[in-house]
């Protein structure tokens, strides 16, 4: 009884984690949504292909960040870490490269791009937690 009563619980925590992400996902997705619209340099076919943004650029942080992160160690270190806006603008035209409806013009787009989607995002991120 023990154990099911704690599996339930343990249940009831993975589906409100899952449900975080998927609401992560979504916020980010509007992030995007809305910056393609600001930002000359940055277009995207519609709100569906935001949500495929969001995701690859997701997977893309979680899975090649870090690789590009631990190669470049020398060079961030000498910039003071201001190499890793390169990066992030490294992982937005990745997702460019991927994603048919989404293009970014050029690296300086992108750097502003990403800058741009960490400040959102951190915004609205902290609305959800406040909820």
């Amino acid at each position: 009884m023990a154990v099911f009563f704690f599996g339930i619980i343990l249940d009831i925590k993975y589906k409100n984690n899952t449900m975080n992400y998927i609401i992560k996902i979504l916020l980010t997705a509007i992030a995007v949504f809305i910056l393609a619209n600001i930002l000359p340099g940055v277009s995207i076919e519609s709100y569906f292909i935001s949500i495929v943004v969001a995701i690859v650029i997701g997977l893309l942080d979680s899975l090649v960040k870090p690789i590009l992160i631990i190669f470049t160690i020398p060079i961030t270190i000498v910039t003071l870490g201001l190499f890793l806006f390169i990066i992030n603008a490294f992982i937005i035209l990745i997702a460019d490269y991927f994603i048919g409806g989404f293009r970014v013009s050029n690296i300086i787009w992108a750097v502003i791009f990403s800058i741009l989607l960490s400040l959102l995002q951190s915004t609205l991120y902290k609305v959800l937690d406040k909820q």
